[in-house]
């Protein structure tokens, strides 16, 4: 017996309408909401953010929460700042782009934030700083983006990149174990212009830094990042290759005999009056910021080194207008001299127009005013030592040194 289809009635077709209505209406919000998410992606950072990566570290699947901000400009004369400002620029950072004490042009207010939140995995967060910055923004907050260095000591990015790799830990099972910062620095083609890239990363579960296959996935989304930054402001500087491998942060009780030291102790003078017998220390490779910690034969730190290029001695120097205002002189006025009771600095002139580099030497949580006999020959001669040792890595000048 042929079988025969039941007959729509009115009702039943309104009804099948309603139900197709309402269909196309979810999968079009459905289609909607997930383009939003994958438009905020492509937005970030000023369009930079290296999408595939950063879905890649944080999950391909996972719901993404994405917050940004741009402002100032890049590359212009300070003339022009103002009237370029493009959508998303505060007048104010367009005003801040005017000329320093000498006439020069310094324009570069360029600030770029954006952050990548996922709820079970974690998030990345990027900052982006045109360099050098503003006259008007010195002696106050920090210019840039800072890494941490107070427990650890940033190693080098390598790979030919100038950048660094630093966390606060770099301890198993630390609670910070899967936190991380990588600053990329791009020196561009442009005379005395860089760009700073600086992005944290954390990822919570199984993720640790103690991994070695692992820390890459901390340092890509940086790399990436830097890549399309150079490209979408026209900054023309020469790139790494992939970082396939990553050393990890120096930490505490990793101290070395000073005498066979080959990074950035290496040529610091032992010191038989100030007990100095230890090391410290990292590679250099072409690293904007280096650091070498001296100290007594159980490792306990007497001395701080520290080295500053680009940027960094940009912000160093601002910070010493902030922080020791109450001086005569400080590293922002003079390129060499004594620092309070606890502190000595070198300058060095850089190549093509950089920020001249700063060095410092620092007794190791001193207050000037408490050490009794500070043998202030060795500051100055291991402030020598490592200044010049830097400098001629980074094709600086010979440094200019403190008087006794």
């Amino acid at each position: 017996m042929a079988l025969t289809r039941p007959a729509l009635t009115r009702r039943r077709i309104r009804a099948l309408v309603a139900v197709a209505v309402a269909l196309a209406a979810l999968t079009g919000a459905f289609v909607w909401f997930v383009g939003s998410e994958d438009r905020a992606l492509e937005g970030a950072c000023d369009g930079v953010l290296p999408v595939g990566e950063v879905r890649s570290v944080l999950g391909d699947d996972t719901e993404l929460d994405v917050t940004n901000r741009t402002e100032g400009s890049f590359g212009k004369k300070a003339g022009s700042a103002a009237k370029g400002a493009k959508s998303g620029e505060s007048a104010k950072s367009a005003k801040s782009a005017n000329s320093d004490e000498s006439g020069a042009k310094r324009a570069n207010s360029l600030s770029v934030h954006c952050r990548v939140t996922a709820e079970d995995t974690g998030h990345i967060a990027v900052s982006i700083a045109g360099s050098p910055r503003p006259r008007a923004e010195y002696g106050y907050d920090d210019l840039y983006t800072a890494v941490p260095a107070r427990r650890t000591l940033p190693v080098p990015l390598g790979h030919g990149w100038s950048g660094l790799f630093a966390t606060d830990t770099a301890r198993l099972d630390d609670a910070e174990d899967g936190t991380a910062t990588t600053a990329v620095l791009l020196d561009c083609a442009r005379r005395g212009d860089s760009l700073l890239i600086t992005v944290e990363t954390a990822l919570r579960g199984a993720a640790t830094l103690d991994d070695p296959a692992v820390r890459p996935d901390f340092v890509r989304t940086a790399t990436a990042t830097a890549e399309a930054a150079n490209d979408h402001w026209g900054c023309g500087a020469r790139l790494g290759k992939p970082v396939r491998t990553v050393g990890l942060p120096v930490n505490a009780d990793e101290y070395e005999p000073l005498l066979g030291a080959k990074g950035t102790c290496a040529a610091v003078p032992t010191a038989s009056r100030s007990a100095v017998s230890t090391a410290r220390e990292t590679a250099r490779d072409r690293a904007p910021r280096e650091s070498c910690v001296l100290g007594t034969r159980d490792g306990s730190p007497l001395y701080r080194l520290e080295a500053y290029y680009g940027p960094y001695a940009e912000d160093a120097r601002s910070q010493y207008t902030r922080d020791y205002d109450y001086e005569n002189v400080t590293p922002a006025e003079k390129p060499a001299g004594r620092l309070g009771q606890s502190a000595y600095w070198a300058g060095a002139t850089c190549p093509r127009g950089a920020e001249s580099a700063l060095y410092l030497i620092r007794a190791d949580a001193a207050d000037g005013e408490t050490r009794r006999r500070p043998d202030l020959a060795y500051e100055r001669a291991a402030l020598a030592a490592f200044a010049a040792a830097s400098a001629e890595h980074h094709g600086c000048a010979a440094p200019s040194l403190p008087k006794g």
